[in-house]
């Protein structure tokens, strides 16, 4: 059976990303990815016309995903328990099936993905799904806790350093961490003792 067109364009970026890892984006040519995929590049050139095409649809893939979670979370209650379901499942995108290997690609080659156009727009696309983390609550350190929450997952593939921890260790320790953030949004700030201490004083009768 003829494999399609849609599986065809997979099996050419999963190639590509084990070469890249492998070797470098730079030090990757088409002309290696056409030979371990055993096509020409005729064929590759089908479905991309160059190594930037080929990134560009992992940041697209990313997008895609990003631009479904705000949209479902807009859909939801501004609550707690929407912001946990909504950064877990942020979490799910960035460690299901091959996302570990783009994420490291991603976070390797900065330098490549500010380039693309699509690259560019990661930016915006994180900045609404963190509006959507704060919805509720448009208070800056709202704003800046929903955007933390989201660096807490994304940055644990290079931050988190311990030596043999696994991915699903690595998503453990940047939800708890993410989750501490989320939890003080929408919250009534505490009173502080001395404040409490203050107002105790001032009702006291003096003599």
């Amino acid at each position: 059976m003829r494999e399609s067109t849609g599986g065809t364009r997979e099996r050419i970026k999963a190639v590509a990303l084990e070469l890249f890892t492998e070797q470098g984006y730079e030090k990757t040519s088409l002309r290696e990815i056409a030979e371990r995929l055993n096509v020409t590049k005729a064929a590759l050139y089908y479905h991309f016309k160059s190594k930037d095409d080929i990134v560009a649809s992992f940041v697209e893939d990313r997008l895609e995903r990003m631009d479904a979670l705000t949209t479902w979370a807009e859909s939801q209650p501004a609550t707690l328990a929407t912001r946990r379901a909504l950064i877990s499942r942020y979490a799910d995108t960035m460690f299901a099936g091959d996302q570990p290997s783009v994420m490291r690609f991603f976070e390797q080659n900065q330098t490549v993905l500010k380039s693309l156009a699509s690259g560019q727009q990661m930016r915006g696309r994180m900045m609404q799904l963190a509006s959507a983390l704060c919805r509720g609550d448009d208070s800056p350190t709202a704003q800046l806790r929903a955007v933390l929450s989201l660096f807490a997952v994304h940055s644990s593939w290079f931050a988190v350093r311990a030596p043999n921890i696994t991915d699903d260790e690595r998503r453990r320790i940047a939800l708890e961490v993410a989750d501490e953030l989320l939890a003080a949004i929408g919250a009534e700030p505490d009173e502080s003792p001395d404040e409490s201490d203050a107002g105790v004083a001032s009702a006291s009768p003096q003599g």
